[in-house]
């Protein structure tokens, strides 16, 4: 079951996929909601609705109840999302700081070709990650956000691609005994959608207790794992629905951007056959795995 802010359209989207949905009406009542694991979501890709249904729809099929709490850093406006939806489903972080969570989830953003410094809302991003080292039993850290977050902790360090990395692409398990990783297949597919990327060689002389979890041969750094599982960062998008990629790959086709057809995703590489969905029970076995054994409020 997933409990979702009342009159939220991915409401009816996931129950018109025979998911097990229901509303909650204040913001107080999913706050202390006793049943379910309490995640909050920080949303900030462009299209907002399609990110929270893409996460909404993976969580929902996960072996646990979660109560998922969109979140906005306060002062933003957006281009691609009505300002009017945004201010009726998502809550300042501030309202927010002075409770405990389960979990956290920091979305990707449009904004990785720009030094992290230059992003207009950094600092308060910074505030935020800072607040869920004490706040959130873990968080999980997608894309940007994931190269966002070994940033602002590690110290780590992103690099800009000739091409962007644009796909589906095999992980290999480096760990194969952490509770993140069971049920997933060895190696696994994961769709990747970026320009920038994190290096292996960084990882290894950060200073720190980061695991690396999982990595492609053709894109890199995939899973690691900080502060036993107090912090979670994948550089791909295992939450995407069957046609996230394609609608991308249109998007930019038809902005005249430079993009390649995203490798190993159509069938037969045929646009007009559909995609293959490769990935999708490594993104269940994945959030459910991060839901069940890492979030938890025993901070």
């Amino acid at each position: 079951m997933i409990y979702l802010p009342k009159d939220l359209p991915t409401v009816e989207q996931l129950l018109a996929n025979g998911l097990s949905v229901a509303e909650w009406y204040t913001l107080d009542e999913a706050i202390r909601m006793p049943s379910a694991k309490r995640i909050l979501f920080l949303n900030i890709m462009p299209q907002k609705q399609v990110t929270e249904l893409d996460i909404a729809r993976t969580l929902a099929q996960g072996e646990c109840d979660v109560c998922l709490l969109p979140m906005k850093i306060a002062g933003q406006t957006y281009k691609t999302t009505p300002q009017e939806y945004v201010e009726r489903f998502y809550t300042d972080f501030e309202q927010f700081a002075p409770y405990y969570f389960d979990g956290l989830i920091i979305t990707g953003a449009p904004v990785e070709q720009i030094p992290f410094e230059e992003v207009r809302y950094w600092r308060q991003l910074q505030q935020i990650m800072d607040w869920a080292v004490t706040h959130v039993h873990s968080t999980l850290y997608i894309c940007w956000g994931a190269q966002a977050g070994l940033y602002h902790h590690y110290g780590v360090p992103k690099y800009g691609l000739p091409e962007k990395k644009f796909g589906i692409f095999l992980q290999t398990q480096i760990e194969k005994n952490t509770p993140l990783m069971q049920g997933i297949d060895n190696p696994f597919p994961m769709p990747h959608s970026r320009h920038t990327e994190i290096r292996k060689s960084d990882l290894l002389h950060c200073q720190s207790d980061l695991l690396l979890l999982a990595e492609s041969e053709s894109a890199g750094v995939s899973i690691i794992e900080g502060s036993k599982g107090h912090d979670v960062y994948i550089t791909g998008h295992l939450e995407y629905e069957p046609y996230t990629l394609h609608n991308e790959y249109q998007r930019d086709l038809s902005k005249g951007l430079p993009i390649h057809m995203p490798v190993n995703y159509y069938v037969n590489d045929d646009t007009s056959q559909g995609v293959d969905f490769s990935w999708r029970n490594s993104a269940v076995s994945f959030y459910s795995n991060w839901v069940k054994y890492y979030c938890s409020t025993a901070l």
